[in-house]
């Protein structure tokens, strides 16, 4: 496939992403960031986030399996896991998060539960997309146009 296609096709992947809210502003700047230095720093920092935010995952399955459920720990978790969602963009995800905690504020456990579920879905989808994506970065070289103009 020809550079520029590629180029175009990933711009429109990018942009997907914000079209259907599974990215927010916070992503743009991440990318504002990177530079000549630093090629791969959204790369990295997304993948630092994955790395770390899966043993978050563990630690709250196993909180969610204990009875009774301590809603202190695990708003301490997911606060924990929100921060670094929204420190990437990840919109959706970040959502789930708010919501979660907002069941553990009210003892809710059905609802920390299903919330959870929906959590993971999120999680997994956004880290199929942005692995598809970088993959796609990576073979169309640097993309000028992934930075908004710093007008």
């Amino acid at each position: 496939m020809e550079r520029n296609q590629m180029r175009r096709q990933l711009a429109l992947m990018r942009q997907s992403f914000f079209d259907q809210g599974f990215l927010d502003e916070q992503f743009i700047q991440l990318e504002e960031l990177q530079d000549d230095a630093n090629p791969n720093f959204v790369e990295e920092v997304v993948t630092l986030y994955y790395r770390d935010s899966s043993r978050l995952i563990l630690n709250i399955d196993q909180a969610l399996e204990r009875n009774p459920l301590d809603f202190n720990k695990l708003d301490n978790y997911m606060h924990q896991f929100k921060g670094s969602s929204t420190s990437i963009g990840a919109k959706k995800v970040k959502a789930e998060c708010t919501q979660f905690r907002e069941y553990c504020k009210a003892g809710n456990s059905e609802g920390c539960m299903r919330t959870f579920q929906q959590l993971k879905k999120e999680y997994a989808i956004l880290k199929r997309k942005l692995e598809a994506f970088f993959q796609q970065a990576r073979q169309a070289g640097p993309l000028e146009t992934a930075c908004r103009s710093r007008n």
